[in-house]
């Protein structure tokens, strides 16, 4: 029998982590904390593909390994794309404040139109590294719908579900998400 190949993911977020063990079903998926990096990361790119490489690069230097990072985030067209790379610190006060904040912002407008964005990168001690895109395209509703997901999952109406992010099964939203369509771009570059 084969051995999973070990993937280390850039990242703290459990549940970040858990989408993409999700979707790359073919590795075995562990955060940066369980590969023994705690240090900090400063994501001072002005793009989500710059975020993405910053933490791949820091991590796959610092425990001399591949590492995969994401960076994603929520852009609303009536927002001018915010909150953006900004979406995990949007309002400072975490899930539930973000969420509020945005319904704040948008509470008189009516082109509601938005999309999650990511880029992923894999990349390897020594410089070499694969970048994959994707994005899902929705609206944001006036009020939560569903308990699943995370951060603006309840919020957004999604074009291909036709139902919240927090509405959906973890199946049917990793099917379509952002972060399932950057990976497979990722994964077609391979």
């Amino acid at each position: 029998m084969e051995r999973q190949k070990i993937l280390v993911v850039a990242s703290g977020n459990r549940h970040k982590i858990e989408e993409i063990a999700d979707i790359l079903k073919e590795y075995k998926v562990i955060s940066m904390k369980d590969a023994g990096f705690d240090g900090e990361i400063c994501e001072d790119g002005k793009t989500f593909r710059e975020n993405a490489l910053i933490k791949a690069r820091t991590v796959a230097e610092a425990l001399h390994t591949t590492a995969l990072a994401d960076d994603s985030g929520l852009c609303v067209d009536a927002l001018g794309g915010a909150p953006g790379i900004y979406s995990a610190r949007f309002s400072g006060e975490g899930d539930a404040g973000n969420r509020a904040l945005l319904l704040k912002q948008l509470e008189d407008i009516d082109d509601r139109r938005a999309h999650f964005e990511c880029a992923v990168c894999l990349y390897e001690p020594g410089g070499k590294m694969l970048f994959g895109v994707g994005k899902t395209y929705g609206s944001i509703l006036r009020e939560e719908r569903g308990e699943r997901g995370f951060g603006y999952d309840s919020l957004f109406f999604s074009d291909d579900l036709k139902m919240s992010f927090g509405e959906a099964t973890e199946e049917q939203k990793n099917g379509v998400s952002h972060r399932f369509r950057a990976l497979e771009d990722l994964r077609s570059r391979l």
